[in-house]
């Protein structure tokens, strides 16, 4: 059973988008997170009466979920969950090897002291969680390192497009965290980027970034042969 929308806010009165943003949060979460499979059928009676909402949000976040294009409206089925399949996650690590890579050298171009700093405090906290085997702050780290990189490229544009990829494939990425080699070298990756970023060399922190992303991506795919 899903937790129910109005648990947390009491009254669709309250504010009819609200819900809605809470309805499609929810409905995004469990699509990405593989709990609301591929090929399943969203019923809008089933979801209101699950959540405890009216249908009225249930078919403004569908709307959104079809924005977003992870739903797909088919006659007489209503809307069909499109998930994230192959195609997508090979379509986001070459957009990642691109973008990221450019966020990368404008971190470069924009290096301070204190950013160095920052950055170099969360490798080293990766590695000491990695030591401890605590996957899940060895995943928060990553997350971490590579939005703050984001955040030093001062482009918001560029910060809100990478979110919205890493958002978008969050459950693979975690996979392929927990697994010990790949976290190994993922830090190993890290190192060079970082030090190509405190360097203040654009051109070698945007190439090092591209080799972590590939292999990333290839880790990723390995170990998802079976699931996807």
């Amino acid at each position: 059973m899903k937790k129910r929308v109005t648990d947390d806010f009491s009254a669709e009165a309250a504010g009819g988008s609200s819900l809605s943003n809470q309805v499609f949060e929810q409905l995004e979460a469990g699509i990405l997170d593989g709990s609301i499979p591929a090929g399943e059928s969203l019923n809008e009676q089933k979801l209101s009466t699950e959540l405890g909402v009216s249908r009225t949000p249930v078919r403004e976040a569908i709307r959104m979920l079809e924005q977003k294009n992870l739903v797909r409206l088919v006659p007489h089925k209503g809307a069909v969950v499109l998930g994230v399949d192959r195609k997508d996650l090979l379509d986001v690590y070459m957009i990642r090897s691109y973008i990221e890579g450019l966020a990368s050298r404008w971190a470069a171009e924009n290096i301070t002291a204190t950013k160095s700093n920052a950055l170099q405090e969360i490798v080293d906290l990766q590695e000491f969680y990695y030591l401890k085997s605590n996957h899940d702050k060895i995943s928060e780290m990553d997350s971490r390192f590579h939005e703050t990189i984001f955040r030093f490229s001062e482009s918001r544009k560029l910060e809100h497009m990478l979110r919205d990829l890493h958002h978008m494939i969050q459950r693979f990425r975690k996979l392929s965290i927990a697994e010990a080699s790949r976290t190994e070298k993922a830090i190993a990756e890290h190192k060079l980027i970082l030090e190509a970023i405190c360097k203040g060399d654009g051109d070698e922190a945007e190439r090092q970034t591209a080799i972590h992303i590939g292999n990333a991506r290839d880790n990723m795919l390995l170990l998802l042969e079976d699931e996807i």
